[in-house]
Order: C-alpha cells, then structure tokens, then sequence
C-alpha cells in the first residue's frame, strides 16, 4: 500500500477514536489544566482532517493516484464528516435536516459518479466540491469551539449553501450523463 494510501486509511481508522472520545465525555487535569475530552476529539478530527490535504498532495508529487484512493479518500471524507455532524445532531447542535440535505447530495453525485463510470467517464471533484469540503471541516472545527447560537447558524447556513452549490454544479456541468436512454 503506498503512503498516500496508508493517510487515507490512518483518516478512517481516526474516526472511530474520534467518536469514542466524543460519546466517553471525559475531563482530567493536564498540567493544572482542565481538559474535556471533546477537546481531544476535535484534535483528533483536526489531524484527521489533515490527512487528506496530506494524502492529496503526496498521491499528486509521487504519482500514487490509485483506483483504491480514488475510491476511499472521498468515502473517508464523508465517513469523517458525517460522524461529527451526526453527535451534532445527538446533543442538539446541528438540525437533522441539514444533515440531510449534505446526505442525500452525497448520494446524489456518488449516483451521478457510478453512471458515469458504467459509461467510461470519470467525474473529478469540482472546485466547488472541493471548496464545500473545506467549508465543511471549517464550521464543524468551529461549532465545537463555540457558544455561540450566531456561530452555530452561520456554519448551517455556510454548509447549506456550498452543499446546494456544488451539488448543482455537479449536475449542470454532467447533465449529459444522466440523459434518459430511449
């Protein structure tokens, strides 16, 4: 397995740490300092994260595109988002809907995606999927820093909007996929 490959599965295997510190709801002391354990989760999701800018980058410099990487960086992506944005939803942070919403495009594009490739097309990730991606991440590191209502509705708002945004972009830019066959 190549070192693009390895961050990726790191990135998967992070996840369920990451949940289990969230769930264990914990606080001890560390040099005098009071730390909650959904600080070591977002941490967890922060290097997380990481990786996949990480994986992107040395799959690119060293030639390691693999159809295995192709197929699981996106999943980890969303496996790692959508764990967050679910304990959101359990503790009452985050509308189901919304979640919704970023569910049903994935779904979607992924569709979209296995269409296309049944008709020997790769449909690569948009600049506007891209920029969702990191809009997410963003607003769910930032939901867990604050207290504030404003923040929490500001980052439902942001990832509505790019969720909405780059999943029209996918189907207008693709629209000759999805084309009925008669």
């Amino acid at each position: 397995m190549n070192t693009a490959n390895k961050l990726t599965m790191i990135r998967v295997a992070l996840i369920p740490v990451f949940l289990v510190l969230l769930y264990l709801d914990f606080e001890f002391l560390c040099f005098g300092i009071l730390v909650q354990s959904k600080y070591i989760a977002l941490a967890i999701f922060i290097i997380a994260a990481l990786t996949d800018v990480a994986d992107g980058l040395v799959a690119r410099a060293n030639n390691q595109v693999t159809d295995f990487g192709r197929f699981m960086d996106p999943l980890a992506d969303k496996m790692l988002t959508f764990a967050a944005m679910l304990w959101f939803i359990e503790v009452g942070l985050m509308p189901a809907w919304l979640v919704l919403l970023v569910i049903v495009r994935e779904f979607m594009v992924t569709g979209m995606r296995l269409v296309a490739a049944a008709k020997g097309r790769v449909i690569a990730a948009t600049i506007f999927g891209k920029v969702k991606t990191v809009v997410t991440v963003i607003c769910i590191i930032a939901m867990f820093l604050s207290l504030e209502d404003w923040m929490f509705i500001v980052c439902w708002t942001l990832i509505g909007i790019t969720t909405l945004v780059s999943g029209v972009e996918y189907f207008i830019k693709n629209r000759d996929v999805m084309k009925l066959d008669m």
